[in-house]
C-alpha cells in the first residue's frame, strides 16, 4: 500500500454529529497498542501483535502517515481509519490496483454503535472532496459479516471473492460520487 499521493496532510479535523477525524498524536499512542494487541480487534486480520513488541517498537506518535485518521469520541481514541492506495503485489487484485483502499479498526468497547459507519462515511466524503470521482475498495474476510454489512451500507459492492492469508476475502468496490449538475464522466451539463 501507498499513500494518496498529491492529497495535502494533514487534513483539517472532520467532525461528525459524534465524532471527530483527525491526524494521530502522542496521546493516542495507549490507545494504538490497545488496538493493535487486542484478539478481538484481529479476528479476522490474522491475529494480534504482541503487546510488549508494540510498547518497544510504536513511534510516540504512532501512524502518523497521510491517509491514518484517529477517530475519536468524547475526547478519547475509538478506533482508526486508513485510506491508502493499492499497489502491485504477488497477493494484490486486479479490482485493488491503483485504487483507494478504506481500511478501519475500532475498540471493542466502540462497537455495536454505528460509530464505524459514520467514521468511514466522513472520511469517504472528506476523499471524494480532495480526489473527485476516484473509485474506493475494501477487503474482508467473508466471514466478517459485520465488516461485510458496513461496507454494503457504505455503497460497497461485491467485485470478488477469494482465497488470501488462509481465508476466503470479499472485494468491493464503491464507485465514485457523481457531484449533482454533472453527467456521469465529469463534465457540466
Amino acid at each position: 500500500m501507498e499513500d494518496l499521493g498529491s492529497v495535502a496532510w494533514p487534513p483539517e479535523p472532520i467532525r461528525t454529529e459524534r465524532l471527530l477525524l483527525r491526524e494521530s498524536g502522542a496521546r493516542d499512542r495507549a490507545a494504538f497498542v490497545e488496538l493493535l494487541a487486542s484478539p478481538e480487534v484481529h479476528t479476522y486480520l490474522g491475529g494480534p501483535r504482541p503487546r510488549a513488541e508494540l510498547e518497544r517498537e510504536l513511534p510516540e506518535v504512532p501512524e502518523r502517515w497521510p491517509g491514518s485518521f484517529v477517530v475519536e469520541r468524547d475526547g478519547a481514541m475509538i478506533g482508526q481509519i486508513l485510506l491508502r492506495r493499492g499497489t502491485a503485489t504477488e497477493r494484490s487484485r486486479p479490482a485493488a490496483v491503483g485504487k483507494a483502499d478504506l481500511g478501519y479498526l475500532f475498540l471493542p468497547r466502540a462497537w455495536g454503535f454505528g460509530y464505524a459507519a459514520e467514521a468511514c462515511a466522513a472520511a469517504l466524503d472528506w476523499l471524494a472532496g480532495v480526489l473527485p470521482g476516484e473509485p474506493v475498495v475494501l477487503t474482508t474476510q467473508t466471514a466478517n459479516l459485520a465488516s461485510i454489512r458496513l461496507a454494503a451500507k457504505l455503497g460497497f459492492a461485491e467485485v470478488e471473492r477469494f482465497e488470501a492469508w488462509g481465508a476466503e476475502q470479499w472485494l468491493g468496490i464503491r464507485s465514485p460520487v457523481v457531484p449533482s449538475g454533472h453527467l456521469y464522466g465529469g463534465g457540466p451539463e
